[in-house]
């Protein structure tokens, strides 16, 4: 009868599916109790103020509500009744899962206690692991139940709207609320239902003690017996790792505690009858605090047994085994586990040296993989438990792992080899099923006594499966589930009482096909089988715990290399959900990406600290090289020379660069040694792994990198800088340079740590410096100098602090009593603009000019406000300029034709710099890309007078952007534009511009007043910077009247011949003060029409005689002294 049943019930089946199926309810219960205990997750309807009545009366009457009589208290359910079914349906449906389930669980197991079937892990390993795996799923299941709080509330309302909607109650609702009364002490319910099946479980828990003990070992014994060590014995190194319990080697010691610790609390009878009963819990007892029923869902053992066994008569000794097992736990465990970890750290180093270098090895040695795996799974697992409850201990760093990053690089290490070398394994193992397994399995069944009819043919269909398979159909694929879902249909018929063939009296049976499961699922099962042994999801929901381990393994730096383990291990968060559980994905995925993005940028911002350092080192030892630092070495040397007196002892003698690689023992590490090894290991992380899947998004680890580069860097170059608003100091340009390059010198030795495009990096962030703002939204190098070039050195330049200085084509100092924070020559130089040219490039440049054109336009239009006021006498002076008595008298009327002067000064200054930085950028446009240069140069030089001006200024415009300088400003006359009011007509913007020519050159005579309008033969210019409105003249005149479309010469013509006339004048005042530096004003005039490409020498000596300027010249230069030599 009982072979019978077991064929009619389908035990092997049913333990299948439902093990699955209470997985999936115990995950909704995990969800439920997760959701209704956090206050940002909780549902609306638990935290509403208006439903508070509702639920205090529903969990005061649960389960029998009055929905009529005391409507009062549920009016509030009454008006959301539709919103509130369909709200709680997902949570009721969930309950009705538990019942079900329940239901199942208890036909399950009175026809497995009917058909008095027999359990041994080491014989029946897979009919045996699915009942106790059931057993304990179950009551996890309950356990969970137990601990939602709100679940009266959830049912009970949901059966309220129902009533109210339907009006009626839901059918099951009775039965669901009694189940929720029952399992209020859920331990003294579960002990009673399990009460029949005590035998049974028992017997499963105690065929553990052939294998929980001899896995249970202290690690000095485990080294002892050279446990995973593949070059113990080199002999048998290519024997296959075999043994009489395959399945049993790899079993998670976590998962058979769970059995014994819970199966003795639900049968506890035989603990106190059985001595190895006894012996078998005491060992569970003292091997931890914890087991895990779901996530961080744990059973705290000792308490909740203790709590237990109190209630119950006879089991005072039992209680003292618990406090015993619980002291033994807080003395001795934390010890235990810490020096397990460190022997699988070393034996998984070793193990996967040896398979990386001979992956041939992975057939034959399959099993020491997986054994090596589940042994530190469980170990991962106990410090993760533990140290989120740590107990009250006098050693608590037994309960911190900074090491733990090795171990999970080992255990990614082996998984990763498994996974890349499966076509070896699967050869390998093709081979041994169809010429061992297979000749073993026809033997060990030919010598069988009795074989029925059922198990025969089920025999007999493994012996034909296994013996035709050949190589080429392991390339192909082969699938081995329904061979295995047999084989643990023969474990159920062959385990049943009075079966025709029992299993346990065949031992060898039961060897040779745990065996061969094993071996088919390394042929097309090897994913699950990993996940089985190694898979750490459970990490997902310990956040503190596991950025815990990230942060005491980040200290150490010989755990850098090991880093890149915690983002791999997130690819095994998505094994954590079930499709039960659909709503709980989403939230799983964004944290598991969270874990592997907080863990990859840490990784990368510790690495970019690290190379930025050496940066910054390499830096300051290139700063050391750079000329400004000679004059003291030459100095040294020339007073050697010259047997000079020695510097005092006092004084500290530099030492020269270079001394600090000279090393008189190797033994002294530096700080460069100990960041280059730092360096080393971090890169070695980011290098062994090139991409991860996780949640199937591909997360690139060196893009982490690269992007903490980028920013870092960015912020570094702006740091060397050194910009300070309030006193106006800043870096040199060519010190910056000098800088930037030896940082992008040492950034490319990073390409011999690790494949980084460290070209494209920098290009990004170099190309972001030369905008006004790089992609943080900060200020950039480009920012920077143009507010320190217009505010530092022009408005100083403005007001002839600075003189510009044509000879030495830069800005220089003017001497004053107050010394000045800066030497203008050290900013404005031509290796200085040279480098600024190179730094911020023409993007950059044309930011700049945009500034400085602004400051322009912003004079210009004050000047425009100047000539509307003075229009009338202007207009007659431009009528009577060849009349002296009446322009003297024209003249005395004029006003501001100082402040005129001064803005036109001020932006012959501003377009001064402006070219300079100019042709600083043509240098360097012409040395990185002459050939761009050239035909940009060709296409300018074509353009004529009669080129269509549209035409013209796009060239001109190109050719500017490449730092070519051009007869018309084409960015000059795009704002001279935009200034133009919509009400002006063109007419008067062109007389406007007309008369402010006629303003200007009127206004020249009086700018010998100025005593510091002389001219300085070793500067070339004039000490107030007026040499500088020749600039002005030429550059604004030729934008103003390209702007009104007309000749440009022609009114340059007619400027030079009211300053000539004007100036003439000055030659009359022999006597007067106005003739002190009349020659300097005179060479003015001469450098206007030499800047002008409008203007001729021909067209000035028409107007004014040459002797004027000869005799200007020799007067001029007369003054100053000049040296030869």
């Amino acid at each position: 009868m009982s072979r019978a049943m077991a064929y009619q019930h389908k035990l092997a089946e049913k333990l299948t599916i439902l093990n699955d199926r209470g997985t999936g309810v115990l995950v909704r219960m995990s969800h439920i109790k997760k959701i209704c205990m956090d206050q940002k997750l909780r549902p609306y309807f638990l935290t509403e103020k208006a439903l508070e009545p509702a639920i205090k009366y529903i969990n005061k009457k649960f389960p029998n509500i009055d929905f009529r009589g005391n409507s009062q208290h549920l009016t509030n359910i009454q008006k959301q009744k539709s919103e509130l079914l369909s709200a709680l349906t997902s949570y009721y449906h969930s309950f009705l899962d538990v019942m079900e389930f329940r239901d199942h669980v208890y036909e399950l197991l009175n026809t497995i206690d009917a058909c008095q079937c027999f359990f041994d892990i080491t014989v029946n390993f897979g009919f045996t692991k699915r009942y106790l795996d059931l057993i304990v799923t179950y009551t996890s299941v309950i356990l969970m139940l137990s601990r939602i709080d709100d679940k009266k509330v959830l049912v009970g309302m949901y059966n309220c709207a129902h009533e109210m909607s339907n009006g009626s109650s839901d059918p099951a609702y009775p039965r669901l609320g009694q189940m929720f009364l029952e399992y209020d002490h859920p331990w003294k319910k579960l002990t009673m239902e399990f009460g029949p099946h005590t035998k049974s479980v028992t017997e499963a828990v105690l065929s553990l003690q052939l294998v929980y003990p001899r896995r249970n070992l202290p690690a000095e014994q485990w080294r002892s017996a050279q446990l995973l060590s593949l070059l113990s014995s080199p002999a048998t190194m290519l024997t296959p790792a075999c043994c009489d319990t395959i399945p049993c080697e790899y079993l998670s010691m976590e998962v058979m505690e769970r059995w014994i610790i819970i199966g003795f609390l639900l049968c506890h009878s035989s603990l106190n009858t059985h001595q190895p009963s006894q012996d078998l819990w005491k060992m569970a007892l003292r091997s931890g605090l914890y087991v895990t029923l779901i996530r961080e869902e744990v059973l705290n053992i000792h308490k909740v047994t203790e709590e237990y066994f109190d209630s119950l008569k006879g089991y005072s000794k039992r209680i003292a085994d618990i406090k015993e097992g619980r002291e033994h736990c807080i003395v001795n465990c934390g010890a235990m586990h810490r020096e397990r970890r460190h022997f699988l750290r070393n034996a998984l180093k070793e193990l996967s040296k040896v398979l990386e270098d001979e992956p041939g090895l992975l057939g034959p040695k399959a099993l020491f993989v997986f054994m090596a795996l589940s042994f530190s799974r469980d170990e991962v697992l106990w410090l993760l438990r533990h140290s989120e409850n740590i107990p009250k201990t006098k050693t608590p760093e037994d309960y911190v792992d900074s090491q733990m990053a090795e171990l999970l690089f080992y255990m990614e290490k082996l998984r990763t080899m498994m996974s890349q070398h499966k076509r070896v394994v699967q050869r390998y193992h093709a081979q041994y099923l169809a010429q061992f397994d297979a000749l073993v399995l026809n033997d060990t069944i030919q010598n069988m006594n009795v074989c029925p009819e059922e198990e025969s043919i089920l025999m007999t269909s493994f012996v034909s499966a296994l013996s035709v398979l050949t190589v080429k159909q392991a390339e192909n694929g082969v699938d081995f589930r329904a061979l295995r879902l047999d084989w643990l249909r023969l474990q159920a018929y062959t385990s049943v009482c009075k079966a025709p063939l029992p299993l346990r009296e065949y031992p060898d049976l039961a060897k040779i096909m745990n065996m061969t499961e094993f071996h088919t699922k390394m042929m097309d099962s090897m994913d699950e089988l990993l996940h089985e042994t190694s898979d750490l999801s459970t990490l997902c929901f310990y956040r503190r715990s596991f950025e815990k381990m990230f942060s005491h393994s980040s200290e150490e730096v010989a755990m850098h290399r090991y880093l890149i383990a915690f983002p791999m291990v997130c690819s095994h968060f998505s094994h954590s959900a079930h499709e039960m559980c659909p709503e709980e994905m989403t939230a799983i995925e964004n944290r598991s990406l969270q874990f592997c993005v907080v863990f990859l940028e840490e990784i990368a911002r510790q690495t970019c600290c690290v190379v930025l350092e050496i940066c910054a080192e390499q830096g300051n030892l290139n700063d050391q090289l750079l000329p400004k630092h000679c004059a003291q070495t030459i100095s040294t040397a020339r007073n050697k020379k010259h047997k000079k007196p020695v510097a005092r002892k006092g004084e500290v003698q530099r030492e020269k660069p270079g001394a600090e690689s000279q090393r008189k023992d190797r033994a002294i590490v530096t700080t460069m040694d100990k960041l280059h090894l730092t360096l080393t290991e971090l890169c070695y992380s980011f290098s062994y792994c090139n991409q991860l899947t996780v949640w199937e998004h591909i997360v690139i680890p060196t893009e982490f990198l690269m992007s903490q580069l980028e920013t870092r860097l960015t912020k570094s170059i702006v740091q060397m800088v050194s910009y300070n608003q309030a006193t106006q100091e800043i870096a040199r340009p060519s010190d910056l340079l000098a800088g930037i390059r030896a940082y992008t010198a040492t950034l490319h030795t990073l390409s011999r740590y690790i494949n980084l495009d460290i070209t494209r990096l920098i290009k990004n962030v170099l190309l972001q410096q030369t905008q006004p703002l790089d992609s943080q939204g900060n200020q950039t190098i480009t920012t920077l100098y143009t507010n320190w070039y217009l505010e530092g050195l022009l408005r100083q330049a403005s007001s002839a602090l600075i003189v510009h200085c044509p000879t030495m084509r830069c800005f220089i100092n003017q001497p004053t009593e107050n010394e000045q924070s800066f030497r203008a020559e050290e900013y404005s130089d031509i290796p200085e603009m040279q480098a600024l040219a190179e730094l911020i490039g023409p993007y950059g440049l044309k930011f700049l000019s945009e500034n400085l054109i602004w400051h322009i336009t912003s004079q210009v239009t004050e000047l425009k406000k100047l000539v509307i006021e003075n229009m009338d006498i202007l207009v007659q002076m431009r009528a009577n300029f060849d009349k002296p008595e009446v322009m003297i008298n024209l003249q005395k009327r004029l006003p501001a034709c100082d402040s005129v002067l001064k803005r036109m000064t001020i932006i012959g200054v501003i377009l001064s710099f402006r070219a300079m930085a100019q042709d600083m950028l043509g240098d360097i446009m012409d040395k990185h890309c002459p050939y761009l240069v050239g035909p940009i140069e060709c296409l300018r030089d074509f353009v004529s007078p009669e080129t269509d001006i549209k035409v013209t200024l796009s060239i001109f415009e190109l050719a500017s952007a490449a730092g070519l300088s051009c007869d018309i400003d084409s960015a000059l006359v795009t704002a001279l534009v935009s200034m133009q009011s919509e009400g002006s007509s063109v007419d008067e913007e062109y007389k406007l511009a007309c008369l402010l020519l006629v303003y200007i050159a009127v206004s020249l005579p009086i700018l010998s007043l100025d005593p510091n309008s002389y001219y300085s033969c070793e500067n070339g210019g004039h000490q107030n910077n007026i040499h500088c409105l020749a600039t002005a003249i030429n550059q604004l005149s030729a934008a103003m009247f390209t702007v009104q479309n007309k000749n440009i010469e022609q009114h340059l013509k007619e400027f030079l011949l009211v300053a000539s006339s004007t100036l003439l004048q000055l030659g009359q005042n022999v006597e007067r003060t106005e003739s002190k530096n009349r020659d300097s004003i005179y060479l003015l005039l001469h450098m206007i029409v030499e800047e002008s490409p409008f203007l001729s020498q021909d067209m000035l000596e028409s107007c004014f005689p040459y002797a004027l300027l000869r005799n200007a010249y020799r007067e001029v230069y007369k003054s100053s002294t000049i040296t030869m030599g």
